[in-house]
């Protein structure tokens, strides 16, 4: 009889396993990561076949917690270009301190061998509603007219690159993001605006 599947036991394991691979590496050992987590290597098995697993699931849960955080601060907004900004500005504010652990996250799945496509395709799960939406009311901002005509999928492709490369950089020198913030909407998302509302 197989054995009941336990999440949250799970995903608490993939995040004390991931933060021993981050100081241990992503070479060790199977039974050394057990030893290092005060558990059986069956056990660890059990939960996951191998690394390349402990690390999907770590960043499915920490993408889909940064879902959720950004979100509720985007859902405050109505304007599509005020959401973008509010985007950049909560995925910084949700991962800052702790930059560490998604370009570790981001290093593994480099290092994951046949299971790379895999667990990219567990960002881009989390991810792909997020970004079609934003292109779409991109798009409806422009026929209505309250957003300067420009292209969306590009503007919402350079934003991601913006939050992702932004991360890397605070976390390598440790940079003030508000000017970079401000920078942004100064010269390029509130220019695109057309509408008297104010920055929210």
């Amino acid at each position: 009889m197989a054995r009941p599947a336990e999440p949250e036991k799970r995903q608490e394991l993939a995040r004390d396993a991931v933060a021993v691979l981050a100081r241990l590496g992503m070479s060790t050992p199977m039974t050394r990561l057990a030893d290092e987590l005060g558990i059986k290597r069956p056990t660890l098995h059990y939960h996951f076949p191998s690394r390349a697993h402990i690390v999907e699931t770590a960043l499915e849960e920490l993408l889909t917690d940064q879902a959720v955080y950004v979100m509720e601060r985007v859902n405050q907004h109505t304007h599509p270009i005020d959401r973008l900004f509010a985007q950049i500005c909560a995925v910084h504010t949700f991962h800052h301190g702790r930059e560490d652990r998604i370009v570790f996250l981001s290093q593994a799945i480099a290092a994951s061998g046949e299971r790379m496509q895999e667990i990219i395709d567990v960002g881009n799960r989390v991810f792909e509603a997020n970004r079609r939406a934003a292109v779409e009311l991109l798009k409806q901002g422009i026929c209505e007219g309250t957003v300067v005509d420009c292209d969306a999928e590009s503007l919402v492709n350079v934003i991601r690159a913006l939050t992702d490369g932004l991360m890397v950089q605070r976390m390598m020198t440790d940079v003030d993001l508000s000017p970079v913030h401000e920078f942004l909407w100064t010269h390029l998302l509130g220019p695109l605006k057309r509408c008297p509302e104010k920055q929210a």
